[in-house]
């Protein structure tokens, strides 16, 4: 019997590899994309020895429309499991941002996220079996020292909560990861200090993938691993927002992000 298949964008570090190699071992075929085509490849093969996985390499970055339409038209094609990982963060003031980094920021945060998604959802219908995953963050849930990465991630659990909500009985599922620090390159890359986060504040990929893939089982459509996380987001819900804010802007400790 043919394997099933998954996708996931932005898997050439972090979360992204984390979920790949689960998805290899656990009897998946992967289509991998991402804009790195020599790290792709080096992840397809190592995915293969390791766990006998078929790997499909698309090189594509997201930010740009041609190559996003590359990728929706083999999601149309069909695949069992979607995860929008691909994703990316600045550092610096939102009024001295190049405005161009902040369009890219929004065309892979948000609209790749929707455009992907919009291109799995027929033939998972149509096979009446599916996930979508959509990485989100905390950021999301929480007003954080970045206005238009939390604004992004913010639009990907409501986006992903009013599919999950349309998609009842159909045997397909969408679900938001919304991790908080997770150790990988994402900050190194978008240029932001965290000297000085506690370590109790940070998570492990390893971890992450297995709580997700979890709450994915239990059909949970919100996911927040870590109990720290779990316990800021839920005080979150039940205080004012003004104090909210004070807490986010004392736990980022005034980082420049846009």
């Amino acid at each position: 019997m043919s394997r099933p298949v998954a996708m996931i964008t932005g898997p050439t570090s972090g979360l992204g590899t984390g979920f790949a190699r689960r998805y290899a071992i656990d009897g998946h075929d992967l289509v991998l994309v991402a804009r790195d085509v020599e790290r792709l490849e080096r992840l397809a093969a190592e995915l293969h020895d390791e766990a006998g996985a078929s790997v499909e390499v698309l090189p594509a970055d997201l930010a740009i429309e041609a190559d996003r339409a590359k990728v929706a038209d083999r999601l149309a094609a069909g695949v069992r499991i979607l995860v929008n990982n691909a994703g990316f963060g600045t550092s610096g003031e939102f009024w001295t941002a190049d405005y161009q980094s902040l369009q890219s920021q929004l065309d892979v945060n948000v609209t790749a996220v929707m455009q992907l998604t919009h291109a799995a959802l027929p033939p998972m219908l149509e096979a009446g079996t599916g996930t979508v995953i959509n990485v989100a963050s905390v950021a999301g849930l929480l007003p954080g020292r970045g206005s238009t990465y939390s604004a992004s991630k913010a639009w990907v659990i409501a986006f992903s909560e009013g599919l999950a909500n349309g998609l009842g009985g159909t045997g397909v599922g969408v679900h938001a990861l919304c991790p908080g620090f997770v150790r990988t390159e994402f900050h190194e890359r978008a240029g932001i200090d965290m000297a000085g986060t506690p370590s109790f504040m940070w998570l492990d990929v390893a971890d992450v993938v297995r709580d997700c893939l979890a709450d994915v089982a239990k059909d949970q459509v919100v996911i927040v691993p870590g109990l720290q996380y779990k316990v800021l987001t839920t005080g979150g819900r039940m205080v004012p927002r003004n104090l909210v804010r004070a807490m986010t802007k004392v736990v980022g400790r005034g980082r420049g992000r846009t």
